[in-house]
């Protein structure tokens, strides 16, 4: 079994992607002690309104932990990425979080990043029956879209235990 970390910040691409492949967050509370969301996060999930599906599940999810407060960006942050993914690198400055997990490529140069995939290859490993294929297809279907490499590493990476 994979040691896993006891915390991580999750931004909004891999809340919704997750939400389009799992059709539910559960994998989180799983894999994780605490998932933060930056109340920025939470602001852009809930921007298409509640009776969105992502919105939806996201609302009635009750294991994250979603911050109600905004959070102060640095400015370098602040002028590098989007608000979501700024309140995910403070959050886990501010909090001496060393993991997160965001979607942008700006971001992921700046942060240590465990992404959606990793996500859901890490469950693999603790012994969930995920089937990776079936995610990706799910995530289609949901308009959440990865390259064919990436698409093609991770069917591999599911594949060995």
């Amino acid at each position: 079994m994979l040691k896993m970390p006891k915390t991580i910040v999750i931004n909004t691409g891999p809340l919704i992607a997750i939400i389009a492949g799992l059709g539910d967050l559960n994998i989180l509370g799983k894999l994780y002690n605490s998932v933060i969301v930056p109340y920025e996060v939470t602001q852009e999930i809930l921007a298409k309104g509640e009776e969105h599906v992502d919105a939806k599940i996201y609302s009635m999810d009750s294991m994250l932990d979603k911050r109600i407060n905004p959070i102060q960006l640095d400015p370098f942050l602040s002028n590098s990425l989007d608000k979501g993914e700024a309140s995910v690198i403070q959050t886990a400055i501010n909090e001496g979080i060393e993991t997160v997990c965001i979607d942008e490529i700006a971001g992921r140069r700046i942060a240590r990043l465990n992404n959606l995939i990793g996500i859901i290859i890490s469950a693999i490993r603790n012994g969930e029956r995920i089937d990776i294929k079936n995610v990706i297809n799910n995530m289609r279907i949901n308009r959440v879209w990865i390259s064919k490499k990436l698409e093609a590493k991770a069917i591999k990476l599911a594949s060995k235990k």
